[in-house]
């Protein structure tokens, strides 16, 4: 346990830089979603919001998806995420749709919850932190270290292409590469079953509790 301990301190240390880069790439999408948010104009948001007040009403009348459903559907989600991660990680072009994948998922997050707190205020802050948090106080991390491993994996493949070190084995970083993912697996399974059984009915007392 205590060497697994150092094996990752010292891979965080070695591979900070790019752990970095992903952790802003993911901030400035996060920026760019709250910034769409405030550049629309009044028919745009009245457009959005009006489906997003009958999505409200579909949850209290209890015509959406149960937790089995949901957790069915998020899980498959997030293991096509993540499969793709792994498969742009193999190759040495994929490295720019991983940035694009991980600033997306900031954007989405970043519009969301500006969306929420522009229409409805702290109400919408709090629905928000209901619905979106929870799972994604897991999905996140995981996303930025998948997205991290499948970069550096990639840079790997690229100084073995360009270097005279090609005689180095790359079966053993593979096996550490597909170990790792399996590991993320577990965690967004987790994430799944959160939004599943946590967020949903804790969304659906936040909003009982608005439109009472």
């Amino acid at each position: 346990m205590y060497k697994n301990r150092n094996l990752i301190a010292s891979h965080i240390r070695e591979h900070a830089a790019i752990y970095f880069f992903m952790l802003i790439l993911f901030l400035i999408g996060i920026i760019f979603g709250a910034i769409i948010v405030n550049s629309m104009n009044f028919i745009q948001r009245e457009d959005l919001f009006f489906y997003l007040d009958r999505f409200f009403g579909q949850i209290m009348d209890g015509t959406i998806a149960d937790s089995q459903e949901v957790f069915k559907s998020s899980i498959f989600y997030h293991l096509k995420y993540l499969l793709l991660l792994f498969l742009l990680g193999l190759s040495i072009i994929g490295l720019p749709v991983i940035w694009v994948m991980l600033f997306v998922k900031g954007l989405v997050v970043g519009f969301s919850v500006g969306f929420f707190v522009n229409q409805m205020g702290w109400k919408g802050l709090l629905f928000a932190a209901a619905s979106i948090a929870p799972q994604n106080l897991l999905i996140i991390p995981a996303y930025l270290i998948a997205g991290s491993l499948a970069m550096i994996f990639s840079l790997t493949l690229l100084r073995k292409l360009f270097t005279r070190r090609s005689q180095q084995p790359i079966l053993q970083p593979f096996a550490k590469y597909s170990m790792s993912f399996m590991t993320l697996l577990l965690f967004v399974a987790v994430a799944s079953l959160v939004e599943s059984f946590v967020s949903k009915p804790a969304m659906q007392v936040v909003i009982e509790w608005i439109y009472q």
